[in-house]
Order: structure tokens, then sequence, then C-alpha cells
């Protein structure tokens, strides 16, 4: 194979106009000579590049290169030649990661095919456990069926996000992992000091971010029992023990008996969260913040019902931004909204 042989202190500009120019191999590695560099070449260069680079400084050679080791790029790559090309198009590129466990979603007519794409993405993710989606989230506890397809048959991990430690079982609690931009955007927006509610907390992803950089107290509400027990675990696990303090209960039973004013209330129920958006203002104090979330196709209802709930409270709109997409037209959207 023919190589551009060039000394180390001109290789890199050299690299460059090559790739420009699409002439280096991509497939072999560049070799190493002493003082020189040999850059394997596609095709001989025009006489202008090497007159550009200066006769005097590159030579070119025909030598062995070591080839690149380049293994499959993706779930679709480890997947070729075991699936039909336009059937390999038809599953989602994308999915989901928490801690040591793969989520895939895989549709009906490739149901003959599970088995071997679970394979390729314990191949590819090199994670220990693969599951499918096998329902859409159900219930008030808000969790969904799994099917295993490959490695452990084992549903509990530990998830790391920003720092945070978050042990869970997916099919006992919700949890998305698609949602740790946002809540680093709502930590970040904390202050030391500040008392929060947290009316839906599951296994404590929110409160458990927040208390790991501030000074704060935030009563965690969750009414599953499962998603109880983990924010126990990871309230130890991450050591903010004398922060965050968990609570299971339907949340307006449990506001009923205990009565709180919070400077901030989170909202992470996108399905029904209007339905307790009195509740929430009612346990917000003057000026407090709320992060209200919904399935919506735009912002106008959600600002019409934190408009209603706040009445005769004044509502400034602090911030409104699309968190991720849940079905075509429709988004998970955020609003934080101050109420004086």
């Amino acid at each position: 194979m023919i190589g551009l042989k060039i000394k180390k202190n001109m290789a890199n500009d050299a690299r460059k106009m090559l790739l420009k120019r699409s002439l280096i191999n991509l497939n072999a590695k560049i070799k190493r000579e002493n003082d020189f560099v040999i850059i394997p070449l596609s095709e001989k260069p025009e006489k202008e590049l090497l007159t550009e680079l200066g006769y005097e400084n590159v030579e070119i050679v025909d030598t062995l290169f070591e080839m690149q080791k380049r293994g499959p790029r993706s779930l679709k790559d480890y997947l070729k030649g075991k699936i039909e090309d336009d059937k390999i198009d038809e599953i989602k590129g994308s999915f989901d990661i928490i801690g040591d466990i793969v989520i895939l979603e895989i549709p009906e007519e490739l149901e003959n095919f599970k088995s071997i794409i679970g394979e390729a993405a314990l191949n590819f993710t090199k994670r220990k456990a693969v599951f499918r989606k096998k329902s859409e989230i159900k219930g008030i506890i808000r969790t969904r069926e799994f099917e295993h397809l490959a490695g452990e048959d084992t549903s509990v991990t530990v998830h790391q996000e920003f720092g945070a430690r978050l042990m869970l079982d997916v099919k006992k609690v919700y949890f998305s992992p698609r949602l740790a931009t946002e809540r680093k955007k709502v930590a970040d927006s904390v202050k030391d000091g500040e008392i929060i509610l947290d009316m839906f907390a599951g296994v404590g992803p929110f409160p458990i971010l927040i208390a790991k950089s501030h000074n704060v107290k935030i009563y965690a509400i969750d009414i599953n029992p499962e998603a109880f027990r983990y924010i126990k675990k990871n309230i130890e696990l991450n050591k903010v023990q004398d922060k965050v303090i968990p609570i299971l209960g339907d949340v307006r039973e449990v506001l009923k008996e205990m009565e709180i004013k919070a400077d901030r209330v989170i909202m992470n129920l996108p399905g029904s969260a209007y339905e307790f958006l009195d509740l929430s203002v009612s346990s917000l104090k003057d000026g407090g913040i709320i992060h209200y979330y919904e399935f919506a196709s735009d912002f106008n209802k959600a600002l019409e019902r934190l408009q209603d709930a706040a009445y005769p409270r004044k509502v400034e709109i602090l911030d409104k931004r699309k968190v991720k997409s849940k079905s075509p037209g429709i988004w998970h959207i955020a609003v934080d909204a101050r109420v004086i």
C-alpha cells in the first residue's frame, strides 16, 4: 500500500490536507518510523498537493500498514447479516440505558427476531441485561411490563447521574434516564436554605440530585411503596439523610395531615399533574416557584391551568421548554412559574 512519508512536525497539517481531499485510507493505521510518520493513502496525490507540502519534505513510499480494527458502531451494525436490511430499519435506533440495564422498543412485526436483537444490544452496550418494553406506563404507581431478552434476568440496578447514585427496580418503579438534563437544570436553579416539596418523587432523582449540592430540606412524597423503599435506600446511598424526608402516601392525603409551606414545588407527573395544581399553589410560599410538567402539543393549556389554579395570586412565567418528545406532535413540556 502506498503512503506519504513526512516529518512528524509536519504530519498534522499534511493529514488535514489529505483528509480534505479524501486521500487517506481510513482502513489502515498511520505508521511511525523514527522522526517520520507514514500516512496510508487511498490514491497517489496530485503534484499540486506535493508541491504545496514541499517536495523536499515528503516521499511517496510503498509499505505495509496495520489495518484498523473497526467493530460495529451501532446496534444496527451488530444486526447486519442476521436480519434483513429492510427489517433492521424498523428497529428504533435509540434505546434507554438505566445503570446496567438496556430497555428496547421492538415492533411486534419483529417478534421472531427479538432474541437476536436482544443479544446484539447486549454485545453493543456491554451492559448486564436487556429488556423489551411490553406495555405503556400504567396506573397511579406508573409502572410498565417488560420482557427479558438477554443477559442476566435481573431488573435491579444502580444508575449514576451527575454524581448521584440511584438504586431501582425497573419493573416496580418509574424512572426515565432521558430526564437527566431536566433534573440538572432544576437542581442548578435551587438556592441554599430552601424548603422543597416533590409531590411525585419516585425513587428520588430530583431530591437526591438537589440535596447532593445544596443545603436544603426536601419533602419527597410518592404513592408507590416500592418507590418509597428505594428512595430510602438512595437517601442512605448518597448520604443525604439530613436533607431529604421520604413520605409514602397519596400527596393529597399527606398534605391534609401535615402543613408544608415550600419555596419550591416539583410536579413531574405529566399525565395528571394538572389535577394537583390547586394543592401545589396552596403549599407554596409567596414568591415560591412551581416546576410544572404536562404532556401537550403547546404551552397554552399549561399556562392557562397555572393562572387558574393560582388565582387570585399572580403568576410570573420564568421559563417554558420542551423536555422530550412523547409521540408525534406531543411533548413532555415544562413550565417554571413564580407565584406571588
